[in-house]
């Protein structure tokens, strides 16, 4: 038997990659039409195809640097004729090691985003993450950045080969984005690419969501502050994570958590309960012990003390290390943030904090907006959702391949686009209806046109996304117009 020592001494000594970003599986899940996806997310007029979904198993590396086979969903709109670009969506907090989107789309979960995607035109990858779905091994590295975005970018190559061999054809287009924990692997996995000296992957846009962008700020104040939080499991995950990457924040849970709690976080780390089953029991237990859910109280004196006194002590540094932002990365892709002020998981001044780094060190093509200042954690997902597709498609391309003609639609010829006051309607093979609509399903306009090219008047239209639609001999010609101020 081959000693894994000298394995390891070996490659590193040449060089030898360790591990490879292989496709080891790829299982249909389900596939949706146009017409299940249109029902299942409110008639979104942008939805133009229907999706194939897929579980895929790959190739990675664990956080020790070891070969590792992690999952996650691939779906893919269900019409070949287009060349269409990817996005990576990056998912929030697990309850469970199954609540993850190549398992739990099938359940109506986080995953099912996947599916809203493809409809909407793009190759969508959602990573499950290291540690989590039924492939990979060992402990979620819970808001750890590198391993976020490497299990994300190994996702990507992974993905290129499924493909490839089922011919499917792909733009240069990359658009990232993810809602909590995702907020913060969206943009851990942007700034990996953008510094990543072989520029493998470029960058369309990124919008990370509601993410705790500020570990050693923001949340460490959290976790130092007695006040009534309820999901104080979300300090034991990234305590259990980091030590599981760093291998120095403590000996023994003991040295961190007081017995009580540290006999339920055992349990957790096991693996006999979940983090959702962990989260009530300590809010069970502090309000027992405390009187109220206060994190705080948890912790031993002595690490608190630790903590606040050394700047370098391990716990200080890991949470330093897993910042999402930094003077060092200024975003060259047009980049947005959006959150909500009244968020009760992840503060608000995660993302205030990250805009102030990004600003001082003279980003462009930035903003950040609090898309619904009276939203919790919960309620802000879907108003950031829908923020960042307005923002994305007014970048995304999507191409013909060959001389394929799509089976349900046809593309019109719009210019100039993006447009400001007039865009010239070009081609129209008939007499027929023309509507334009919003991008929540609003009729803006509508005319009847003859046949030929037109110019036609938008300048009462706001500034945003639309989807003009021309009806003429039972068929439906429609194309995506960016209106700019």
């Amino acid at each position: 038997m081959k000693n894994p020592i000298v394995i390891l001494l070996l490659a590193v000594a040449f060089n030898i990659p360790l591990y490879s970003q292989n496709l080891v599986s790829a299982t249909l899940l389900g596939q949706k039409t146009k017409a299940e996806l249109l029902a299942e997310f409110d008639n979104l007029p942008f939805i133009q195809y229907g999706a194939k979904y897929y579980r895929v198993t790959y190739t990675t590396k664990s956080v020790q640097g070891l070969v590792d086979t992690a999952s996650g969903l691939l779906s893919v709109p269900d019409n070949p004729a287009f060349k269409y670009p990817r996005l990576v969506y990056q998912h929030g907090t697990s309850g469970s090691k199954q609540d993850v989107p190549s398992i739990n789309v099938v359940s109506g979960g986080e995953g099912k985003v996947g599916l809203l995607f493809a409809g909407l035109g793009y190759v969508a990858f959602l990573p499950d993450y290291l540690g989590l779905g039924n492939t990979s091994k060992g402990f979620h590295p819970y808001v750890h950045a590198e391993s976020e975005a490497w299990a994300a970018m190994d996702m990507l190559r992974a993905g290129e080969q499924f493909l490839q061999e089922n011919q499917f054809v792909r733009n240069d287009q990359l658009f990232i984005t993810g809602y909590s924990q995702g907020g913060h692997g969206a943009m851990a996995l942007h700034r990996a690419i953008e510094q990543d000296p072989a520029e493998e992957f470029q960058v369309t846009a990124a919008a990370p969501m509601s993410g705790p962008y500020s570990i050693s700020g923001v949340m460490r104040d959290l976790i130092l502050t007695d006040a009534v939080y309820y999901y104080p499991a979300y300090i034991p995950n990234t305590a259990l994570s980091y030590q599981t990457v760093y291998g120095n924040l403590f000996n023994d849970l003991s040295e961190v958590f007081k017995p009580d709690y540290a006999t339920l976080i055992q349990q957790f780390y096991e693996g006999q309960i979940t983090l959702s089953s962990l989260n009530s029991q300590l809010i069970a237990t502090l309000i027992d012990n405390e009187g109220a859910s206060r994190p705080f109280r948890m912790l031993q004196e002595s690490i608190i003390q630790e903590i606040e006194a050394n700047p370098d002590h391990p716990i200080n540094l890991a949470l330093n290390a897993n910042n999402t932002y930094d003077g060092n990365w200024l975003p060259s892709a047009p980049f947005r943030l959006f959150y909500c002020m009244e968020d009760d998981q992840v503060p608000y001044r995660n993302s205030l904090l990250a805009r102030d780094s990004f600003l001082a060190a003279g980003v462009t093509n930035f903003a950040i907006s609090d898309v619904l200042p009276t939203a919790d954690h919960g309620e802000c997902y879907v108003p950031a959702m829908t923020s960042t597709l307005i923002f994305f498609l007014g970048y995304q391309q999507i191409g013909t391949v060959g001389t394929v003609v799509p089976k349900d639609f046809w593309n019109l010829t719009l210019s100039p686009n993006p447009a400001h006051d007039f865009v010239n309607i070009n081609d129209l093979p008939a007499a027929g209806r023309l509507e334009i609509v919003d991008f929540y399903g609003k009729l803006m306009q509508t005319a009847r046109l003859s046949a030929g090219s037109h110019s036609f008047n938008i300048s009462e239209l706001p500034s945003g996304v639309y989807l003009i639609q021309f009806f003429a001999k039972g068929k439906v010609w429609v194309e995506k117009l960016v209106v700019r101020r």
